[in-house]
């Protein structure tokens, strides 16, 4: 494990106490993302509650597609602060400097590509004022691509916004949401530190282990975006191979936040879940990325990972087109 992926959760110091805190801290994650940031920038000042309430932040790990800084000068007018990486930390690192740096009560990490509809904010802060217990919140959302149109919705958890019973056998049984759409409490991440271990299923692993000592409050609105596109390290694992050695990673790490007696099944029920989803995606990584052998790589693994009708399906599916691909060239 090198030092760009921290080996276990790093400390996130607790604000001094002399420090002027904002109830909000909009921290954004940002690396060569500058074509969807101005998008990004514009959805949370469209909504943005006054500096003294609100701090919005774009932390920049040496991105090289533009001057980051004076797109966020240009965008902000001074309303967003900026933090640049001296040199490239990695993903984890710079989430890990988010948290560090920021003041506010409750942390909305915003990667730079994603967005957010008017009235997140609000709805995430109604579900905090009417369940004080919640260790986080989170809305409803859309996977949407590149041109900013929606693909798929999330799955429904609840129909009404509330605390979600049993919400970590539900969220141990693979991932529900996604990173734009859930407010954390600060307070949550200094009691269980930040984000470690892998590039890919970092955020699941994190919000298994909330799970585990907090319970989650929910509102069904879709008012987040989470944006799917080839040059997200979600993409780029997936030519790679290395998503479905990390999620593999993940579920053996996030069996340590469940009950003993559960562990057994839900550690098979997850297997299965990404299985299905590693399956299914290898038709995105032949036809899509354009990566036919590639393909057959992930539609093994997913095989591998959990030996079941559809990922079986997948893999004699890719291995006949490859098949029948190389005898018609």
């Amino acid at each position: 494990m090198n030092k760009r992926i921290p080996s276990s959760p790093p400390l996130i110091e607790p604000v001094d106490y002399l420090v002027n805190r904002p109830l909000w801290s909009v921290m954004i994650p940002t690396y060569n993302c500058s074509a969807y940031l101005r998008q990004t920038l514009e959805s949370v000042l469209q909504q943005a509650l006054a500096p003294d309430k609100m701090q919005i932040e774009v932390i920049d790990d040496a991105s090289t597609d533009a001057d980051i800084e004076q797109l966020v000068a240009e965008i902000g007018k001074g309303r967003i602060g900026f933090f640049k990486q001296p040199v490239n930390q990695g993903s984890l690192r710079n989430f890990e400097t988010c948290l560090n740096r920021s003041r506010g009560k409750w942390i909305h990490i915003l990667h730079g590509d994603d967005v957010v509809s008017k009235g997140f904010y609000n709805e995430i802060e109604s579900l905090f004022v009417a369940y004080p217990e919640a260790g986080a919140a989170y809305t409803g959302f859309w996977h949407f691509n590149e041109e900013s149109g929606a693909r798929y919705p999330n799955e429904t958890v609840l129909t009404t916004p509330g605390i979600i019973n049993d919400w970590l056998t539900i969220i141990a049984q693979g991932q529900k949401l996604q990173p734009p759409s859930i407010v954390v409490k600060r307070s949550v991440y200094e009691k269980l530190g930040g984000f470690f271990g892998v590039h890919y299923g970092e955020d699941w692993e994190m919000w298994v282990r909330i799970a585990a000592h907090y319970p989650v409050a929910h509102s069904p609105e879709r008012l987040a975006q989470y944006r799917i596109h080839n040059n997200n390290i979600s993409s780029k694992y997936f030519l790679s191979g290395q998503h479905i050695k990390d999620i593999t990673f993940v579920i053996k790490t996030i069996q340590q936040y469940l009950p003993p007696s559960q562990r057994k099944e839900l550690m098979n029920v997850a297997k299965r879940n990404w299985s299905h989803y590693f399956a299914k995606t290898s038709d995105l990584v032949y036809g899509g990325y354009k990566s036919p052998p590639q393909a057959l790589v992930q539609a093994k693994m997913a095989f591998i990972l959990h030996k079941n009708k559809t990922s079986l399906f997948f893999l004699l599916k890719t291995w006949l087109k490859l098949t029948l691909r190389y005898k018609m060239s």
